[in-house]
């Protein structure tokens, strides 16, 4: 008899807390579950950003590409090439950056931050001096003789508070 109640209160035992435990795990797969679509809606959102950012990026466009390619021009050192002409012109004599048309402030010069290439024929920069900041469009181009040349096409310059 004895035997009997202490299976009797093992299996019950064994039967609650298996309910419990089954209940534990059914909450979290559905909290994770849940997570797993926010997640993957959040992914899908990111990737649809990130092909609105390549779009206008040299690196991924094919076309831009291929014109350098046909002329025999290897686009990554290209790359390197127009941002590293473009940062040292911050060093170019006197007192104003040659592209940037705006006057710098307390003696410092204007000098660009980031620089984007577009295209085949576009660059964007934005440039600051500490103090204003603003952005550049420039046009680039390579010469017979291998030679790059930059002409701004438009240019802002943001107002201060």
């Amino acid at each position: 008899m004895y035997l009997f109640i202490f299976t009797l209160l093992v299996v019950l035992f064994q039967y609650v807390n298996t309910k419990n435990y089954v209940k534990a795990n059914d909450s979290q797969f559905k909290s994770l579950k849940e997570k797993n679509i926010r997640m993957k809606d959040s992914l899908a959102l990111l990737n649809n950003q990130l092909n609105d950012f390549i779009m206008f990026d040299f690196r991924y466009n094919q076309e831009a590409k291929d014109y350098f390619y046909d002329r025999g021009i290897d686009t990554d050192k290209l790359t390197i090439l127009i941002e590293n002409e473009l940062y040292d012109l911050t060093d170019a004599p006197g007192e104003e950056h040659p592209l940037i048309p705006y006057a710098a402030s307390g003696g410092k010069k204007m000098q660009f931050n980031s620089i984007k290439i577009l295209n085949h024929k576009w660059v964007i920069a934005d440039f600051s001096d500490g103090v204003f900041w603003g952005e550049l469009l420039i046009k680039y181009e390579i010469t017979p003789d291998n030679q790059l040349n930059f002409k701004v096409l438009d240019h802002l310059l943001y107002p201060t508070n």
